[in-house]
């Protein structure tokens, strides 16, 4: 019989979490969103991560949840507020593991517990069909400048308590 893969926890964020949590984001940036986005948008985008203080208390700032593999961080959410997804990252090399898929149904119970009736996020091209999935649906196209790039995402938006449980398919 083939060996069980690790089930991935969950824990908050605390600072000394910063810098592994800076290589993830740049390592799932420039490793998964290659047939979005130019390696200059890559680069742009990932530059966010290289002010390790400055990303730190972006983190701090908001709820964020730590996803583990065996007490390792392989991936990280956020809720900014009560009713959106700020950011959602997970490693390359935990991609496809339900990592993402258990960070964001945490955030769905824990923006519900927050009195939100709904939460939006604003979805890299390559994470829109992760969101659609889970019953997210496209409001807005954007473009916005990152370091002197232009980066196109989607506004979306899922009413919560309808739709997609938390846990459906992914």
């Amino acid at each position: 019989m083939g060996q069980a893969l690790p089930k991935p926890a969950l824990r908050p964020f605390l600072a000394a979490d910063t810098p592994v949590l800076a290589a993830i984001f740049a390592a799932s940036i420039e490793e998964l969103t290659g047939d979005d986005y130019s390696e200059a948008q890559q680069q742009a985008w990932a530059a966010a991560a290289d002010d390790e203080e400055k990303f730190g208390k972006r983190l701090a700032g908001e709820l964020t949840l730590i996803a583990t593999l065996e007490n390792s961080p392989v991936g990280f959410a956020s809720l900014r507020g009560a009713d959106h997804i700020d950011m959602l990252y997970v490693h390359p090399s935990a991609a496809g593991q339900g990592v993402a898929s258990m960070l964001c149904d945490a955030l769905e119970k824990l923006a519900g517990g927050r009195g939100a009736k709904s939460l939006t996020v604003d979805a890299s091209d390559n994470a829109e069909g992760f969101f659609l999935k889970r019953g997210y649906a496209g409001k807005q196209r954007n473009t916005v400048t990152v370091n002197g790039e232009w980066l196109a995402n989607t506004t979306m938006q899922k009413t919560l308590g309808e739709g997609a449980a938390p846990g459906g398919p992914t």
